[in-house]
């Protein structure tokens, strides 16, 4: 990188920054985490344990958001003050202000596009429910790839996940899990992952060695906080409770503590059965029921956005966003982006970030 490619993209990270110091206020940021700090200090508080844990999670990513902020700001004035001094022949600072500004393009980037994540729902949590589809075992094992992919990068994001319904398959895999994923803008990253996902690969299921396409099918739902915002009448549900044949403790098993909730005017059905009670299955159930019913809204509104564009698009089985191949090659392929990667290893490992970015750079 020449010195005039240096400067056009400090210019460039600039003009970036801007938008994310009008959308961070660091300043606004410090007084809401102060408000927080005085809210812990009250005598009472911690008699509210849920309170407790609300007030703790958003200290907790206030101080990640300014740190953060600070930290690109820091490197960004650090490169810009370098580059000021540098000059066209100077070989040694040009190699370190190129190798300095390769680090700090992917947290600008990152960060900028956080700023832009404004839809109604982005700032929140998700539900999200990989499901197998088609190819009895193959796509059951798929399907459970897929939920620890998605567990491992809630982890390395720094999200708190729980499970809140998981069907064992028939002989590997499951035929369907629910996981509850906590943090900032959680929701807004994942959005990017809703649809079906396809794999090929050498079946370790078949005797002969031959190759296998399966498919899974990924729904991603807000959590929504305020439950006056998604109205949800008795009279509209159906309730079934059944026999618990997950995972779990002594009292999971062995009571009809799973809860089945159908949502009759729309037929949406949503089951729980990870926790010891009914009345737990049934709080966990609805904030699925909840979750849907919002998706659908969202979904909707976005529908009719774009058939007045004139650009409706359905989205239907068969038609993957994501091709995941381990053999004869290795990659893996955003049919909606093209960005793709050979490193199949590391992203089913949870390292998804980029293909997220890339979704939100052209959504």
């Amino acid at each position: 990188m020449n010195l005039e490619e240096i400067k056009e993209n400090l210019i460039n990270f600039q003009k970036s920054l801007e938008i994310i110091r009008a959308v961070f206020d660091i300043d606004k940021l410090n007084e809401e985490k102060a408000q927080l700090i005085g809210k812990q200090s009250q005598p009472d508080f911690y008699n509210d344990m849920d309170n407790v844990q609300k007030v703790g999670k958003k200290l907790s990513a206030l101080d990640k958001k300014i740190n953060q902020i600070k930290a690109i700001e820091n490197s960004f004035s650090a490169v810009s003050d370098l580059a000021k001094e540098c000059k066209e022949d100077d070989k040694e600072i040009l190699e370190e202000l190129s190798k300095e500004l390769l680090e700090l393009k992917p947290k600008i980037e990152e960060m900028r596009l956080t700023a832009l994540l404004r839809g109604k729902y982005d700032r929140l949590g998700a539900i999200l429910t990989v499901q197998s589809g088609a190819g009895g075992t193959e796509a059951q094992d798929w399907a459970e790839m897929l939920l620890r992919m998605y567990m491992r990068y809630a982890e390395k994001q720094g999200f708190e996940c729980t499970t809140l319904d998981y069907t064992v398959g028939d002989g590997a895999g499951i035929k369907g899990a629910t996981i509850k994923i906590d943090g900032e803008n959680v929701y807004g990253f994942l959005k990017a992952e809703r649809g079906v996902h396809r794999l090929v690969r050498i079946s370790p299921f078949d005797s002969n060695s031959r190759r296998h396409t399966s498919f899974a099918s990924v729904e991603v739902m807000p959590q929504i906080e305020n439950d006056n915002e998604i109205e949800i009448k008795e009279s509209d549900l159906k309730i079934d409770t059944f026999h618990s044949g997950g995972c779990g403790g002594q009292g999971v098993n062995t009571t009809d503590s799973a809860i089945r909730i159908k949502h009759i005017p729309t037929g949406i059905v949503v089951q729980c059965q990870n926790e010891r009670s009914q009345i737990q299955n049934k709080e966990s159930a609805l904030k699925v029921l909840r979750a849907k019913l919002a998706q659908m809204a969202e979904e909707e509104h976005q529908a009719n956005l774009k058939q007045v564009q004139g650009s409706l698009k359905k989205i239907e089985w068969g038609s993957q966003i994501r091709s995941y191949v381990f053999c004869p090659y290795t990659m893996v392929k955003d049919h909606r982006t093209d960005y793709e990667t050979s490193n199949v290893e590391a992203v089913m490992n949870g390292d998804l970030q980029d293909f997220i970015l890339e979704y939100l750079k052209k959504s």
